[in-house]
């Protein structure tokens, strides 16, 4: 399975355009594709997380519910056109949805991974203020596949 964006390459920079307004962006949601997803797939799940060390696994998008049949989320879809039965949870910002980079200055680059999950279920139990601990164990036995995607950005 694997994960792509057509905003940046797998460690490459992301873009200002999806970076917080504090960190001189606007705050749009990345867009992303895959492909190659095991056959039995029930539906996805996705987490964007910042695991450098200052962020300790700073939670910036989890989504669950995305359908089997999708194959991708659109440029700018966080809280307006996701796909069909995606549901979006809380992020460590406090708000439901993307919450794009915004590292604190002087920190150096900071690693932004997208994570997909194909799992066998068709929907995850969770509630929308869960944290990454809790959507990690809401997966535990419904991974069919995982692809990462990493991107970077620092000021």
């Amino acid at each position: 399975m694997q994960i792509t964006s057509s905003a940046f390459p797998d460690g490459g920079k992301i873009p200002l355009p999806y970076v917080m307004p504090g960190a001189g962006g606007q705050n749009v949601s990345v867009p992303l594709s895959w492909s190659g997803a095991p056959e039995d797939t029930q539906s996805f799940a996705l987490a964007m997380v910042d695991p450098h060390p200052i962020a300790r696994n700073w939670v910036h998008w989890l989504v669950v519910d995305l359908p089997k049949d999708s194959n991708a989320i659109p440029e700018g879809a966080s809280g307006h056109k996701m796909p069909p039965g995606a549901q979006e949870l809380q992020n460590s910002f406090g708000e439901t949805g993307y919450g794009g980079p915004q590292p604190p200055r002087g920190s150096g680059d900071h690693p932004y991974v997208f994570t997909l999950y194909a799992l066998s279920a068709p929907k995850v139990e969770i509630g929308k203020s869960a944290g990454l601990a809790a959507f990690k164990q809401a997966l535990e036995g419904k991974i069919l596949a995982t692809a990462t995607l990493t991107g970077y950005f620092g000021r």
